[in-house]
């Protein structure tokens, strides 16, 4: 079960994220009764509790007619208006104190343009926020938070601006008209100076040579061209290395015996051993 609901959770945020641009670390706006809940319910710290339901870090905020409405509460408030005061002031520009929801509600506007999540534990308030395009919102139940998934008017809203992304305006229809309007006139302008550049010489005054070398050059340029292989030398790794037919008794400066003197010392040494083999001594 608690697999499932952070699964949830985790698709919710990617679809604030992708389609209406929320980017970490997460805002959001913490009226008293959401205070109250998270006191009541010892969840806490805040911050850490909010960012496991969001799987991501959080900076919390309130405001300064939410901090004015659980002083006058009195003493049964008081907890939850020292513990709200710990938490950053969002601008709601009240010179007369409103009530809460009527304060997040302000702050929040048409768009959510400061991109907040709302917490409240206020019913009204969360079914009044549910027809703003761009505000996720998240209670409490007991001991465990909760982040609602979009409505269906989010939803709506979501894909038909996904479909204005598709489609080109009519402001950048025009600039990509005039832009290839103007393109297409360079070319022609060029290719009327070409013309002229040619048409100062006559054909029959140009020399032959330059008449064919023009045309070659076009049948050159219309051709495909394709690199040919040429044949390389052998790997210089797999070649074996010629042996030096140098005597190398010459090369250390030795003297050399004829071939007679070879073949002698040769014979020499056989009859030697053939001798010791009779006498039997070899061997031994």
């Amino acid at each position: 079960m608690r697999f499932k609901k952070q699964k949830r959770h985790r698709k919710t945020v990617r679809f604030f994220s992708v389609c209406f641009g929320f980017r970490q670390p997460f805002k959001v706006l913490c009226d008293g009764t959401f205070v109250h809940h998270l006191l009541h319910n010892d969840l806490i710290p805040a911050d850490k509790a909010l960012s496991n339901c969001l799987s991501a870090p959080v900076k919390l905020f309130t405001t300064s007619c939410v901090l004015g409405e659980l002083k006058t509460l009195g003493a049964s408030q008081s907890a939850s208006f020292q513990a709200a005061r710990k938490l950053a002031i969002a601008r709601c520009d009240h010179e007369k104190r409103v009530s809460a929801d009527a304060c997040i509600a302000e702050v929040i506007g048409e768009h959510n343009s400061e991109h907040f999540f709302v917490a409240t534990q206020d019913a009204d308030l969360r079914k009044k926020l549910q027809k703003v395009p761009k505000v996720p919102l998240i209670f409490g139940l007991r001991n465990a938070l909760f982040l609602e998934p979009p409505s269906k008017f989010q939803r709506e809203i979501a894909q038909s601006s996904e479909e204005k992304r598709l489609h080109m305006t009519d402001k950048e229809y025009k600039a990509l008209e005039k832009r290839t309007t103007s393109i297409l006139s360079n070319v022609d302008t060029e290719d009327s100076s070409d013309e002229e550049g040619l048409g100062h010489h006559s054909p029959g005054l140009l020399p032959h040579n330059t008449r064919n070398y023009a045309g070659k050059e076009r049948d050159i340029k219309d051709r495909v061209r394709f690199k040919r292989k040429k044949a390389k030398g052998p790997n210089p790794l797999s070649v074996k290395k010629k042996k030096s037919h140098e005597n190398p008794n010459l090369a250390s400066g030795k003297e050399v015996k004829g071939d007679d003197g070879n073949a002698q010392s040769k014979r020499k040494r056989k009859r030697s051993r053939r001798g010791k083999r009779l006498d039997g001594t070899d061997g031994v």
